[in-house]
């Protein structure tokens, strides 16, 4: 069977059926829900202060959902309309955008503490038109730049994606580091044709604060051996993440056990608000105030 990215672009391929197909999915889940965890490995992000982070072609949100669970704030931006209506069906966190990022990314210099991607880079290796504009320098270039000004200064990017060749490898990471950026490769399982995984892990700046710039600017080590224990260890957590979020009501709406209190309720009206949802009640003093038991 044909690659996704060779049959028809993004926003074409995950139209509505595909997008809710592709949601469902348990395998899917699983691999996404390993493959963020990784992702977030490799980004090494310190632990004293919460982060925000860029979710890079985030569809219908199953990687938001693990920054949600990690207690990360992130913006996520996707090319196709149906996987975002999905993750507004899912009523995910994170902001989301409608957004070709082989056009560029758009957002104000040094917004974002990191980045993440999965699954999405090998798009951008194939054009869709004979235009100059469509070509995969081009659109590479357009992203890696736009990217690398939306990091702050230091900072991480971590982008899992599928080549198809040694080719498409040097292609990525040279335009990366025409963009600016440092760092490399890091591959998992490199002898393996089921589990081998390729990440691009790109740094912004002279290193990570909370710990030694000679050791955050080092491309990290991939994994060894077969992949079994990857697999293994991504079935844990994507159960665990299962049985945390599998409770929920008739619209489909998770049965969250966060603490329900006055700035929650206020985060949450202000995201509806920023989302164009109508009805959204006013604020008050009453908002979030418990009411006296009644006897």
């Amino acid at each position: 069977m044909s690659r996704p990215e060779l049959q028809a672009p993004a926003e074409f391929y995950y139209g509505d059926t595909e997008a809710k197909k592709y949601t469902q999915n348990t395998r899917n889940q699983q691999i996404q829900a390993s493959m963020t965890y990784r992702a977030l490995e490799l980004l090494n992000l310190p632990t004293s202060s919460p982060a925000f982070l860029l979710d890079i072609g985030c569809g219908s949100g199953l990687s938001g959902e693990i920054l949600d669970d990690e207690g990360y704030i992130w913006t996520g931006l996707d090319i196709a309309p149906s996987m975002l209506e999905v993750a507004l069906e899912r009523e995910v966190d994170g902001d989301l955008f409608l957004q070709d990022i082989g056009q560029g990314l758009g957002f104000r210099p040094g917004s974002f503490d990191g980045a993440i991607s999965i699954s999405v880079l090998q798009w951008l290796l194939t054009a869709p038109t004979s235009h100059h504009t469509s070509s995969p320098p081009f659109r590479l270039k357009k992203f890696f730049t736009s990217l690398h000004s939306a990091l702050k200064n230091p900072s991480r990017a971590v982008l899992q994606f599928y080549p198809s060749d040694d080719d498409q490898i040097q292609l990525v990471t040279g335009i990366a580091r025409q963009a600016g950026f440092g760092g490399g490769v890091v591959v998992d399982y490199p002898n393996s044709n089921k589990a081998r995984k390729v990440f691009l892990c790109l740094f912004v700046g002279g290193g990570m604060s909370g710990g030694p710039s000679s050791d955050s600017q080092q491309v990290p080590q991939g994994l060894q051996g077969d992949g079994d224990e990857l697999e293994e260890e991504g079935k844990v957590k994507f159960e665990k993440r299962r049985v945390s979020t599998r409770d929920r009501n008739a619209n489909g709406k998770r049965k969250s056990q966060k603490v329900i209190d006055r700035d929650w309720i206020l985060k949450k009206k202000e995201l509806y608000r920023k989302r164009g949802k109508e009805s959204v009640p006013r604020d008050s003093k009453f908002t979030g105030r418990k009411r006296k038991p009644t006897f």
